[in-house]
């Protein structure tokens, strides 16, 4: 038992690498394009199934975090100095 969590510590770690790599990818300059979005909500995708089962609170955070790279940012908009929505 003792090996298994000496994994499970180890795989939790590269999960928390993993999401390092993944949200500097994620920066807009990064993801200009269709193509990159995509791989970018292909990586988010797969960081989730993979963190499923992880119990560090961590990668649980990162996870929501990643997730959140994949949301569209909003831009506030004004005609005649009036903002609309």
């Amino acid at each position: 038992m003792r090996n298994l969590a000496t994994i499970d510590v180890a795989l939790d770690e590269m999960l928390v690498n993993l999401a390092a790599i993944v949200l500097r990818l994620s920066k807009p300059e990064m993801t200009r394009t269709p193509e990159a979005r995509r791989a970018l909500a292909q990586s988010v995708h797969q960081y989730g199934v993979c963190a499923a089962r992880s119990r560090d609170p961590r990668v649980h955070e990162l996870k929501t975090q990643l997730e959140g790279t994949l949301k569209p940012t909003l831009r506030i908009v004004a005609i005649d100095g009036v903002k609309v929505m």
